[in-house]
């Protein structure tokens, strides 16, 4: 597993494992004259790209649950949760920021990716963590879009049976057949061979994502204003009345983790900050684009999760366009169902497209002789039109797709996916690697004052994550108590 890994960091800089993966560029832009220390074509991104890097990466469905979780936490809790996961994020996507380059943070030597960055400061098995915590979160978070996009298409058919038959109406739906027609989909846009090739769908997804988290602010907000809304309390869902005392201590904690998958980017920080151009010294750039982006992205999440807790108080739906809250007007809560949709078509192949190359780099090297893993076979379509086909990559997607999309068939739950995937990528990606490559890098002194703030604020990370992780878990048990696979209605 660490060769794995560790090959997947080398050639991510080299086009389709984690650099380019994310943030492609449309082909023909530039030349080979104008290059870069490192011999690459020149960057030439600024503070407003990155920003906008950023935003594009962290608004996502994460926002779709974040009226739910305030309703969990409460009037007090809830928004000063969201400030606090923006202010941890912020400070430590500036200690990644500075280990962007190992050593000088003007001349040192480039970092392209995450685990570069870890690999360049950490030890051996801080690599092969990494590119645990990495992978399966990437891998988690292929099943939790597959989850999401089933349950808004399924949310576009129950939105026109309401709006034709009546608020009363039986319009439940079998989610595992929008999952199947999901995973087909992703199924032929994985044989792309590198996302290079799909910089058209990454910008529209980008759009789409605005789109619908704008609607959800707008149908909050006219919510609100014209009513009737929902009972809400300084301390959220309330004990007696909504839930009993054990559930609001899970509910709690799995609210925690669904505002953690919100912010969730810095997996993906490094590869943002290797399109900045020098001058000025990248990590300054970067730590101006992060206080823009999250500035920007915590301003909307506040509007969606006070808006929604302030329109349908404690009752709020895990996901605020799906649960039906909204009925009318039936067409804009259908577009915004569709803009979901569209959006993680494209956000699945940004996620998937690094375990594809990690897995197919890593057997190019171990059987470079082997056809079936290293031999492109062209297939023409007409005269002028053809692609090229690998038997290897052919068999290895689709294998993935048909795996991920059965595990999100098996475990169709929106919140609880959501926090157990924040749980998992917020304290190691976000919090632990940043600060102990932030040390090393910086030569701080064990048990120096620095230092013991630096591990205080890991450790108490630790424990949300892990209590947002059991919380989780608990939650897809009693959840799966009560859920047979193709028979049970959403």
């Amino acid at each position: 597993m660490t060769k794995d890994v560790e090959m997947a960091a080398r050639n991510g800089s080299k086009g389709a494992a984690a650099g380019e993966a994310y943030y492609p560029s449309p082909p023909g832009q530039g030349g080979d004259v104008d290059v870069d220390d490192d011999g690459k074509q020149r960057r030439t991104g600024t503070v407003w790209t990155a920003s906008a890097h950023i935003i594009t990466a962290v608004i996502g469905s994460g926002v779709l649950s974040l009226a739910w979780a305030t309703a969990q936490l409460g009037w007090v809790v809830g928004p000063v949760t969201l400030m606090l996961f923006a202010a941890i994020t912020y400070y430590t996507s500036g200690l990644l920021a500075d280990c962007y380059r190992t050593g000088d943070p003007l001349t040192g030597k480039r970092n392209y990716t995450y685990m570069d960055a870890v690999a360049s400061y950490l030890s051996r098995w801080q690599v092969w963590a990494c590119g645990v915590f990495q992978y399966v979160n990437l891998v988690g978070t292929a099943i939790g879009y597959t989850i999401t996009a089933s349950i808004s298409a399924a949310a576009i058919n129950k939105a026109n049976c309401f709006h034709k038959n009546g608020r009363a109406a039986d319009c439940g739906v079998y989610d595992s057949m929008y999952m199947v027609v999901f995973g087909v989909v992703q199924i032929f846009f994985s044989q792309v061979p590198n996302f290079h090739d799909l910089w058209w769908l990454s910008i529209l997804a980008a759009v789409m994502s605005f789109t619908y988290a704008s609607i959800a602010v707008g149908l909050s907000l006219a919510q609100t204003i014209s009513g009737p809304t929902g009972k809400s309390t300084l301390t959220g869902t309330e004990v007696g009345v909504d839930v009993d005392s054990a559930q609001k201590i899970w509910l709690a904690f799995q609210a925690l983790g669904d505002i953690a998958f919100a912010y969730s980017y810095s997996m993906i920080l490094i590869e943002i900050q290797d399109t900045v151009r020098s001058p000025p010294a990248e990590n300054k750039t970067m730590k101006k684009a992060t206080l823009v982006g999250v500035s920007t992205t915590t301003a909307f999440y506040m509007l969606c999760g006070c808006l929604g807790y302030a329109a349908f108080g404690n009752g709020a739906k895990g996901n605020i366009l799906t649960g039906f809250g909204f009925y009318e007007p039936y067409w804009l809560i259908d577009f915004a169902n569709v803009c979901i949709v569209v959006h993680l078509v494209g956000a699945y192949q940004v996620f998937c497209q690094p375990i594809f190359a990690a897995v197919e780099n890593f057997a190019a090297a171990t059987w470079p002789n082997a056809g079936f893993i290293t031999r492109e076979h062209r297939v023409a379509a007409g005269k002028r039109l053809g692609f090229n086909l690998n038997l290897f990559r052919l068999t290895w997607r689709t294998a993935f797709v048909m795996v991920s999309t059965l595990l999100a068939i098996l475990m169709p739950f929106f919140n609880d996916i959501l926090g157990f995937l924040g749980a998992i990528g917020f304290w190691p990606l976000t919090v632990y690697f940043p600060v102990e490559m932030y040390i090393r890098q910086r030569g701080i002194q064990r048990y120096t004052t620095r230092w013991v703030a630096l591990q205080t604020l890991s450790f108490l990370c630790f424990l949300v994550s892990l209590a947002a992780a059991v919380a989780s878990i608990e939650g897809v048990t009693e959840s799966l108590k009560n859920y047979v696979p193709f028979k049970t209605k959403s």
